[in-house]
C-alpha cells in the first residue's frame, strides 16, 4: 500500500484491513487449538508428502504408519507423563534417565536374580512413581525450582544404573522374548504390545485432563498458580501428582523401551526426555503451563516419529537430520506459541 493510498484511508476513517479480517485473525490466535491443529496438519502434509515420494517403496502399506506406534510407543508413554508436568508449569529432567534405570533395573532383576517378569513390574512402576513423588515432595515442600530438582534426579538415576552395571544385560526371559513378539492383529496391520499400552496410557490421561478434577487442577495450577492458591485449590498435592504421574509414565516407558530392545543398558534413553518435551511442545502445549492438548502430544511423536521414517525411506540422509528438523520445528512452534501469548496479554 502506497503512502497517498494510507493517507487517503486514513482521511476516509477507514483501516488498511477491514473488521472481519482482523476479528478472524483474533480468533485464530486465541484458539486454544490452533497449535494442535497445525500439528495435525504438518503431520497430514508430510504423510501426504512421504506417500508421493515413496509410493513405490512401499511407504504406503498400513503396516508402515502403524509401525510409528511400534516404534515411539515408548516415547509416547513418556511424553504423556511430561505433559502433565508441563500443564502444570514445571519441567521434568529426569524421565529419560528413569527410563534406562528401568531398563537396568528389570534386566538386573529378571536375568541376574531370576524374578519372574511379572513381579518385577509392578516394582519396576512403583519404584519410578516413588521417585517421582519424591522430586515432588522436595520441589512444592522446599520451594525449589523443577529445573533443579529433576535435573538431579536425572543424575541420580543415570548414576543408580552404574551402580547396578557398568555394561549391557541382555534379557533371555521367554516371557520378555512372548511378550515382544506377540503382536495384535488389525485387520490392515497389526500392533505390539507396548504400542497398544500407549494407547491404552493416552485414552487415560485424555479422560483425566479433560474429564476429572484432578485434570481441572492441572490446567489451573499451570494457568495461574497464585490464582489457584485463592480458589483453595489443593496446590501441593496436585504438584506431587504430577511428578508421580510422571515418573511411573517413565517407569512404564522404560518397560515397553526394555521390551522393545530386549535389553538393560546404563545408556538407554540418553537425552530422551528432551525428545518428550520436544513432543509435548510440537504437539501445542505451552511451556509456561495452563494450556494444551495430551492429544496434541499424540501428533508431536508421531511428527517425530515420522521424520525418522522418511530419513530411513530416503536412504541418503544422516540420521542426525532428525535432530535438525526437530530444533527447526521446536522454533516454530515457540513462536506460535509467542504470538498466541502476545495475543492473550493485549
Amino acid at each position: 500500500m502506497s503512502a497517498t493510498t494510507k493517507t487517503r484511508t486514513a482521511a476516509e476513517g477507514r483501516t488498511p484491513s477491514t473488521p472481519a479480517q482482523a476479528s478472524t485473525a483474533a480468533r485464530l490466535l486465541g484458539d486454544r487449538r490452533l497449535p494442535v491443529l497445525v500439528t495435525a496438519g504438518l503431520f497430514l502434509a508430510m504423510y501426504i508428502g512421504g506417500l508421493s515420494r515413496y509410493q513405490n517403496y512401499g511407504f504406503g502399506e498400513p503396516q508402515v504408519f502403524l509401525n510409528l506406534f511400534i516404534d515411539n510407543g515408548y516415547l509416547l508413554v513418556a511424553a504423556v507423563g511430561a505433559t502433565f508436568v508441563i500443564l502444570s508449569g514445571g519441567i521434568d529432567l529426569s524421565v529419560g534417565s528413569l527410563i534406562g534405570f528401568t531398563t537396568m533395573f528389570t534386566a538386573w532383576l529378571v536375568e541376574r536374580q531370576g524374578l519372574p517378569l511379572l513381579l518385577v513390574i509392578p516394582l519396576a512402576l512403583g519404584v519410578g512413581a516413588f521417585g517421582g513423588f519424591l522430586m515432588g515432595y522436595v520441589i512444592h515442600n522446599f520451594e525449589i525450582q523443577p529445573f533443579i530438582v529433576t535435573l538431579a534426579g536425572l543424575f541420580l538415576f543415570r548414576g543408580l544404573c552404574l551402580v547396578i552395571s557398568k555394561e549391557s544385560i541382555s534379557i533371555s526371559d521367554s516371557t520378555v522374548s512372548s511378550m515382544a513378539q506377540t503382536r495384535v492383529p488389525l485387520g490392515l496391520g497389526e500392533l505390539s504390545i507396548g504400542a497398544v499400552v500407549a494407547l491404552v496410557v493416552l485414552a487415560a490421561a485424555f479422560y483425566i485432563l479433560h474429564y476429572t478434577r484432578f485434570g481441572r487442577r492441572v490446567y489451573a495450577i499451570g494457568g495461574n498458580e497464585q490464582s489457584a492458591l485463592l480458589m483453595g485449590l489443593p496446590l501441593g498435592g496436585t504438584k506431587i501428582a504430577v511428578y508421580t504421574v510422571s515418573g511411573f509414565c517413565s517407569a512404564l516407558a522404560g518397560l515397553l523401551f526394555m521390551l522393545y530392545i530386549q535389553s538393560g543398558d546404563p545408556l538407554h534413553a540418553v537425552g530422551m526426555e528432551l525428545d518428550a518435551i520436544a513432543a509435548v511442545v510440537i504437539g501445542g502445549t505451552l511451556l509456561t503451563g495452563g494450556s494444551g492438548y495430551v492429544l496434541g502430544t499424540l501428533f508431536g511423536v508421531l511428527v517425530l516419529g515420522l521424520i525418522k521414517s522418511i530419513i530411513q525411506f530416503e536412504g541418503t540422509l544422516s540420521s542426525w537430520w532428525t535432530k535438525i528438523a526437530t530444533g527447526v520445528l521446536l522454533c516454530a512452534f515457540i513462536l506460535i506459541q509467542r504470538a498466541m501469548t502476545a495475543r492473550k496479554q493485549t
